[in-house]
């Protein structure tokens, strides 16, 4: 049984950094794509950045890139995102999502269906 529990989420002011952290257990970590998608209540979860199981191709949404960045740590089974210079609309529960995929599938995966895997979500909240 595949589990992914995030953390790291809080309230920050604007400009603020956090580091959210997803740790995998069960499964082959290292045959995860994993990636980070967003969701405010009442809206459609929306993807915010990938990572390619050997951590050679990263993929951000156009709303977040030079400000967050995406990591793997295959030895830790783990994935980060750092967030910085946050703002108000960044705010939402953040997941992390899992995809076993072959290793030269470094295809933007960007809608939640087609992963298979996901955490219970974190929340960050971003005040102005």
């Amino acid at each position: 049984q595949v589990r992914l529990v995030e953390s790291g989420g809080g309230l920050v002011q604007a400009g603020g950094s956090l580091r959210l952290s997803c740790v995998v257990s069960g499964g082959t970590f290292s045959r995860y794509t994993m990636s980070w998608f967003r969701q405010v209540p009442g809206a459609e979860r929306t993807f915010v950045a990938q990572i390619s199981r050997n951590s050679g191709t990263t993929h951000y949404a156009d709303s977040v890139k030079g400000r967050f960045t995406i990591t793997k740590d295959n030895a830790k089974k783990a994935a980060y995102l750092e967030l910085n210079s946050l703002q108000p609309e960044d705010t939402a529960v953040y997941y992390c999502a899992a995809k076993d995929t072959i290793l030269t599938d470094h295809r933007i995966r960007a809608t939640p269906g087609e992963y298979q895997y996901w955490g219970q979500g974190t929340q960050v909240t971003v005040s102005s």
